[in-house]
C-alpha cells in the first residue's frame, strides 16, 4: 500500500538522494513520501546538550570496511554558506546507496567529519564521482573545506548508514507514494538545489511537490520560484493538512528547529512513532 511521509528539516539532499533512482541528479523541509524510505532516522526527544563528535554520535551505526582515497576535482559555491565538493573516488569497490553519509578523513585534521552524500549512486557508477554539500561552521572538517580545501586536495572516505539490513522488497505490490517537501531558508539564495527540486516536480507531477519558505527575504523573488514560495516559517497550519494514518514525518535541521517542529506535530496529534529525525547534532 502506498502512503505518504513528511520531512521537516534544513537540508535538501535527503529528497534528492531518495529520488535518485528515479530521477538522477540538501532551510527546513517537510516531505511526504513512501514509507519504504523510512531509514537513517531516529525518533524521540533531544535531551542532551553536550556536543558529541561525528564518530561518537554514530558509533552504533553500520559502516563499510572500505576506506577509499579521493581527490577533490571540483568546488562550487552553492550559496554564501554552502560549498559543493566534487570528489573523484580512487577505489572501484567503493559504493553507496541513496540515504547514506561518509566519514570524511582529512590529512592533518584529527577530527573526522560526517557529511551526507548529495549526488546519486548513478554518478559514482558512471563517472567515479561523489558530491557533498557542506555548510560553513567552525567544526574542523567543515572549516577546512571552506578555508583550506583546493582542487587536487586528497582525503579519504568511508560509507556509513543507519539503513544497514534494509532491503527493498521486490514483487510485493510496492506502489510509489507521494512526497510533499516544505523547505525553509533565510532567503532564496540559500535554497540549495532548488532547480533540481523544480525538475523533480515537473518530472513527477502530483507525486513530488514542494513549498519553499523564506524567513528573511529582502530582494524580489524570481518568477520561476514565485508560485512555490511562502514568506514566513513553516507553521502548524501548514502541517495539519497532511495528518493521516498513512503519513510519516521526517525532520532534518538543527536541534532547536527539530524540537520546535516535533512540538507542532505533537500538538496536531501526530503519534511519536511516526516522527523521525536524523542524528546530526
Amino acid at each position: 500500500m502506498a502512503h505518504a511521509t513528511v520531512y521537516v528539516g534544513f537540508t535538501v539532499p535527503q529528497l534528492l538522494r531518495g529520488a535518485s533512482r528515479i530521477f538522477p541528479t540538501h532551510p527546513a523541509l517537510v516531505v511526504l513520501r513512501h514509507s519504504a524510505f523510512c531509514y537513517c532516522t531516529t525518533n524521540g526527544t533531544i535531551k542532551s546538550k553536550r556536543k558529541m563528535d561525528h564518530l561518537e554520535r554514530t558509533a552504533n551505526n553500520f559502516r563499510q570496511e572500505v576506506i577509499s582515497q579521493a581527490k577533490v576535482c571540483g568546488i562550487t559555491n552553492e550559496s554564501e554558506t554552502v560549498k559543493r565538493l566534487r570528489l573523484a573516488i580512487a577505489n572501484k569497490d567503493f559504493t553507496f546507496k541513496a540515504g547514506q553519509w561518509v566519514d570524511f578523513f582529512i590529512p592533518g585534521v584529527s577530527v573526522v567529519g560526517g557529511f551526507s552524500i548529495c549526488s546519486s549512486p548513478g554518478l559514482l557508477e558512471q563517472e567515479g564521482i561523489l558530491e557533498l554539500a557542506v555548510k560553513h561552521t567552525v567544526h574542523p572538517p567543515a572549516h577546512w573545506i571552506h578555508t583550506e580545501c583546493t582542487l587536487d586536495s586528497e582525503v579519504a572516505l568511508r560509507v556509513g548508514a543507519d539503513l544497514h539490513g534494509y532491503q527493498e522488497g521486490k514483487g510485493n505490490g510496492y506502489k510509489m507514494g507521494t512526497v510533499k517537501l516544505y523547505y525553509s531558508a533565510k532567503n532564496t539564495s540559500e535554497l540549495l538545489f532548488k532547480k533540481n527540486i523544480l525538475g523533480l516536480m515537473n518530472a513527477f507531477p502530483g507525486k513530488i511537490t514542494c513549498r519553499f519558505h523564506v524567513t528573511q527575504q529582502s530582494s524580489q523573488i524570481c518568477k520561476e520560484l514565485q508560485p512555490h514560495v511562502t514568506e514566513g516559517r513553516i507553521s502548524e497550519k501548514d502541517l495539519e493538512k497532511h495528518v493521516s494514518n498513512d503519513t510519516l514525518w521526517y525532520i532534518c535541521g538543527p536541534p532547536p528547529m527539530i524540537e520546535s517542529i516535533s512540538k507542532l506535530l505533537s500538538n496536531i496529534g501526530v503519534p511519536r512513532n511516526c516522527v523521525f529525525f536524523e542524528k546530526w547534532w
